[in-house]
């Protein structure tokens, strides 16, 4: 009886461990950001950072002082702004496109003390 009541709780332990991993997977697989597309010109990357910061996204982290202010780069600062929209408007009409010059990635890109949004 012993015998039969510590395979029961190791089936049982294996069905938990292995609902939580499946659990852990899936969450992780829905975390997606929007980024400036490597082959972007910094011409369509600064019109879009002006257009994205001037409807309102919160453009503060990238400024001087600001936490993702560092990397110092028109791709990394449009990057930011970029998934900023994108997350902020993902349930509802968000896009991942600026004329063609973002698109979505599934690994995180935040940097150092700059975290990008994620939901």
């Amino acid at each position: 009886m012993a015998e039969s009541n510590m395979i029961s709780i190791k089936l049982i332990l294996t069905f938990v461990t292995t609902m939580i991993l499946v659990n852990v997977m899936v969450v992780s697989a829905d975390k997606a950001w929007c980024v400036a597309k490597e082959e972007a010109s910094e011409q369509q990357l600064l019109g879009a950072l002006n257009y994205v910061c001037g409807i309102g996204v919160d453009c503060r982290p990238i400024q001087p002082n600001g936490n993702c202010y560092y990397p110092n780069t028109v791709r990394d600062h449009v990057s930011y702004a970029f998934n900023t929209f994108y997350q902020l408007e993902k349930h509802g009409l968000g896009t991942c496109d600026f004329s063609g010059s973002a698109h979505v990635v599934y690994k995180d890109p935040s940097k150092g003390s700059c975290v990008y949004p994620s939901n």
